[in-house]
């Protein structure tokens, strides 16, 4: 898990005190994911069409004694956000000692907690207005490993309120449900490491058609972050070969709980009619 300050974070937030020069570097770099960091100082100055001289600048105001350690922090950013399932597994078996149910309890704990620190309460505020308001229609979508959590906030969702929609997992039939995308849509999209283009894909078009995006993603970021209106990032290192999304569901489920709170009466009467509903109807008795 990453315990420093991440160099996209860095380069964000030191925005406001760059030179035009230092700013152009700055958009070469998170264009890319970073992956222009891994150049030659000279290759990479080419690049963003800047000095060498602005490239060593740009890396000590982010922290840095100088281009070699930005580059080496840019190169163990990108080895731990593309470290592959088999590698992990490697890593998780490093202490047999303990049992895994322990070690998982442990990651799983440390990972909510690192979390929540770095969770903004006021973006969580935003949030929660944002999808508590009637006239907005939802559309939830989830990647390979993610899937499920779409379809978690989807089911508790569309009880809270109403036009709320799970998109199909596969891209072929995404068309139809951007031609419903404008103004008043808002496409939340669960996306952790290794991100699919095709999301990303998904989420600029979504905006071309004037939709906004809430994005739930790791720690690293995913692409989509560059389109993204609204972004909760979450801890997913466990003792495992696959990512955790149990802290992504921490705040999914307080954000449900939010929803809820804040459409109380409309929210109840929805529920009990539902309740109402499925009395009423045999075909959901067993």
């Amino acid at each position: 898990m990453p315990t420093t300050p991440l160099v996209r974070d860095l380069l964000k937030e030191k925005q406001g005190e760059l030179t035009a020069s230092e700013r152009k570097l700055s958009a070469a770099l998170l264009e890319d994911s970073l992956v222009a960091g891994l150049q030659s100082i000279t290759r990479l100055a080419e690049l963003a069409e800047v000095s060498t001289p602005t490239v060593i600048r740009l890396a000590r105001k982010l922290g840095f004694d100088g281009f070699p350690d930005l580059q080496a922090a840019i190169r163990e950013e990108i080895a731990a956000r593309m470290k592959r399932p088999l590698a992990k597994l490697d890593t998780a078996r490093a202490d047999p000692r303990d049992h895994v149910v322990s070690r998982f309890a442990s990651a799983v704990s440390e990972n909510i907690n690192r979390t929540l620190d770095r969770l903004d309460l006021a973006e969580f505020d935003r949030v929660a207005e944002l999808l508590s308001d009637p006239d907005r229609n939802l559309h939830l979508l989830g990647g390979r490993i993610t899937r499920s959590n779409a379809h978690y906030f989807f089911n508790h969702l569309q009880i809270i309120r109403p036009q709320v929609t799970l998109m199909d997992s596969s891209p072929s039939v995404w068309p139809q449900s951007l031609l419903d995308m404008g103004p008043a849509s808002t496409l939340i999209v669960f996306d952790i490491r290794r991100y699919e283009r095709e999301l990303e894909k998904l989420a600029r078009l979504a905006v071309d058609q004037g939709a906004n995006i809430v994005l739930f993603t790791d720690a690293w970021g995913s692409p989509i972050e560059k389109c993204a209106t609204h972004v909760f990032r979450a801890m997913v290192e466990v003792p495992s070969s696959w990512d955790s999304t149990l802290a992504i569901n921490f705040i999914v489920e307080t954000l449900v709980a939010e929803v809820q709170s804040r459409r109380s009466d409309s929210s109840a009467e929805r529920i009990a009619a539902l309740e109402n509903m499925i009395g009423a109807s045999r075909i959901f008795r067993g």
